[in-house]
């Protein structure tokens, strides 16, 4: 593995640590895993989902809660590798979380769950990096021709996500459950070579981090021949004892069985990965279960119409309820079976 340059700074190691939401990857996870050399994400979902006053403002609570956990992160790093935010272009506060994370300091802005075609409007002139998460070569081909038609950059990387990964996932239903969709290997290639163009008009790399399905050396050691320049992993990162998310929750990824991964419907309108819970097995018996407190978070999301309230499954899952949490985990989730510190993980990755 190489460092990686990336907009003013770079990767001594070329490992980003995937953005788990809600509440799974904050401040004190981020900040470890930049300690050791990587990039550590802080996940922009609803991050004031623990603030009094999230039900009433979710808004200021999320940018407040969103600053300070970014300013612990950067403490925890002690500027080593790079502090990062993930957003999600699917939340109705999408834009004010970027603007957020680029007044606190933040290294980068990684963006997905939907194409992130407006993000150089708040990074551009600064010295936050700004990155697309996509699911194949024509995804990262149209945003680069957008942000150059538009903002004249082009993105300081990119994560390029396969079909295993955990969360939404950026392709149908149909492709995901008969296993036609393509393969990481085969994305992260057509979208190196797809990149290639952009690279030469612009005279530096656009690296590709391989997302989805990463768990070991070996995959690392995979995507880097197929022309990645390192990878991105997130539930490996669950079991930590770094990460944000409750001892309940990261028990959870542990005792997880194959056959207990599944692929959901989201509110967010994509298809997503996550444990065969009891609120799982409800939903396909009942259809639906309304909503509680309703806040608005989704851009996508109609009250009246939604399957069940993502963000209360999410906060109840990042607390260890177990019956009516949400636990997002990628297809490998069953292959973690002990708890490590983010620098043991770091070094089985690297090694």
């Amino acid at each position: 593995m190489k460092s990686v340059p990336i907009g003013k700074k770079g990767l001594d190691i070329p490992i980003i640590q995937g953005g788990m939401g809600i509440g799974v990857s904050l401040g004190r996870l981020a900040g470890s895993v930049a300690l050791c050399g990587g990039m550590g994400v802080i996940s922009a979902a609803n991050p004031g989902f623990n603030q009094p006053d999230f039900y009433k403002n979710r808004r200021q609570a999320n940018c407040r809660a969103l600053k300070n956990e970014i300013l612990k992160a950067r403490e925890i790093a002690r500027g080593r590798g790079m502090v990062a935010v993930n957003v999600m272009v699917a939340l109705s506060d999408s834009e004010e979380l970027v603007k957020t994370a680029v007044k606190a300091g933040a290294d980068a802005v990684i963006a997905g769950a939907g194409l992130p075609l407006n993000l150089p409007r708040h990074t551009l002139g600064t010295e936050t990096a700004a990155a697309p998460i996509v699911s194949s070569a024509k995804a990262a081909s149209l945003v680069c021709r957008s942000w150059k038609r538009n903002y004249d950059v082009y993105p300081d990387f990119v994560v390029v996500e396969g079909g295993e990964a955990g969360g939404h996932l950026g392709f149908s239903f149909d492709q995901l459950l008969s296993g036609r969709q393509k393969t990481l290997d085969r994305i992260v290639a057509e979208t190196v070579g797809a990149l290639k163009s952009f690279e030469v008009e612009i005279g530096r790399a656009i690296p590709v981090f391989a997302a989805g399905g990463i768990f070991d050396y070996g995959d690392i050691k995979k995507a880097l021949a197929c022309g990645a320049a390192g990878a991105q992993l997130g539930t490996r990162f669950i079991a930590t004892d770094e990460c944000d998310a409750s001892f309940e929750f990261k028990q959870a990824i542990i005792r997880a069985k194959k056959e207990q991964i599944t692929v959901i419907k989201s509110p967010v309108g994509m298809p997503g990965r996550a444990l065969k819970s009891p609120l799982i097995e409800q939903l396909s018996l009942s259809g639906g279960i309304p909503a509680k407190n309703c806040v608005g978070c989704l851009k996508t999301c109609s009250p009246a119409s939604t399957p069940y309230c993502i963000t209360e499954a999410l906060i109840s899952a990042v607390l260890g309820d177990w019956e009516n949490g949400l636990f997002f985990c990628g297809e490998n989730a069953y292959r973690v079976d002990r708890m490590m510190s983010v620098k043991q993980l770091i070094n089985e990755l690297t090694r």
